[in-house]
């Protein structure tokens, strides 16, 4: 997968994390490469277990030691390879040029410290300035991802905050230096649709008036449809489909990706049809079934998916996928099904 172009904030290459277990190795991150643009968002799609936020924390090497390990692969930002950088570099590189918004804000937020106090070490981490400077940023940050009353819940502490107002206190610290590159770890987990919906157009007006990228890490479609610009598909820790939005969605060339299209519903359906998940269950990562990994799930397999792993290559300009009837479904000759 050629991911050279000059305009590239970000480049993953061949990234392998895996975790060292008693019961054997999970390849978590088995071969992810990607590239990130300039005021792009890109979202990565899978199941629970299928290696996104393993890979948004590999990006960061934030993996937990000594069981995970970085293997193999590489990350460039800007130019540097952030997998060589010594732990001095990490520390002013994090939360700096690229932040990560985490799933759960209330096991990210310290309970014994204020909102303000928080955001103010984020903010002097990396900046020398006065502490008069940095409650005035805080205050400015509250305000800019919608916190009301912002003079009174500098005060507060992170128990005295619902759900969503803690999910926009944790994007008001990752946006406090301005990074280039924004990484949202399913950023609405356990939030109620309304408020779904709201962090997500938060994230999105900030693209715009930081001029960052993102990265959405999600399960949910409807989101990547909404927001992004390009999606990886992700299984068992590998790329199965990369491309433009528009072109997964409606020329999809991996049966995985198909399925998790099938699975959803169409409120743009001139019919209501029942929907089709996909049977059966993601493999063991510690014990990965010879061949493609897709197939014991898979309604379209061939012989040869028993004994080899299809490559991931370019089936069209810009649109990628690993499956050996890729060409196939693109040129129509196999059906997609309704």
């Amino acid at each position: 997968m050629d991911i050279s172009e000059s305009n590239n904030i970000l480049e993953v290459k061949n990234l392998k994390t895996y975790f060292y277990t008693d019961n054997g190795v999970v390849k978590a991150v088995d071969g992810v490469s990607f590239d990130l643009k300039v005021m792009e968002t890109l979202g990565i799609v899978g199941e629970t277990g299928s290696g996104k936020s393993v890979t948004a924390l590999s990006i960061l090497r934030l993996i937990p030691q000594p069981s995970g390990k970085i293997v193999e692969g590489e990350v460039i930002f800007n130019g540097k390879n952030i997998l060589d950088m010594n732990i001095k570099e990490l520390q002013s590189f994090r939360g700096n040029r690229i932040s990560m918004i985490f799933q759960d804000p209330m096991t990210s937020l310290n309970p014994v410290f204020t909102i303000g106090n928080q955001l103010m070490e984020a903010i002097v981490a990396h900046r020398k300035i006065s502490k008069k400077e940095a409650i005035k940023e805080s205050l400015r940050l509250l305000e800019i991802v919608g916190i009301p009353d912002i003079k009174k819940r500098f005060s507060g502490y992170p128990h005295e905050f619902s759900g969503g107002m803690r999910q926009r206190v944790m994007i008001a610290m990752a946006i406090a230096n301005s990074p280039s590159v924004l990484i949202a770890d399913e950023p609405t987990t356990a939030l109620d649709v309304t408020i779904q919906a709201q962090i997500l157009e938060l994230i999105d007006d900030l693209k715009f008036k930081t001029n960052s990228s993102v990265i959405i890490i999600t399960h949910d479609l409807g989101v990547v449809a909404k927001f992004a610009d390009r999606v990886m598909v992700m299984y068992a820790g590998k790329p199965v489909e990369f491309s433009d939005v528009d072109t997964v969605f409606y020329k999809p060339c991996h049966p995985y990706t198909l399925g998790l299209i099938k699975s959803i519903t169409r409120l743009d359906a001139e019919k209501k049809e029942k929907l089709k998940p996909i049977e059966g269950l993601p493999p063991s990562l510690i014990d990965l079934p010879e061949g493609c990994i897709f197939r014991v799930r898979c309604d379209y397999k061939i012989e040869k998916c028993k004994s080899l792993y299809p490559p991931f290559f370019e089936i069209e300009p810009k649109h990628y996928a690993a499956c050996f009837r890729a060409e196939e479904f693109l040129n129509g000759n196999l059906s997609r099904g309704s």
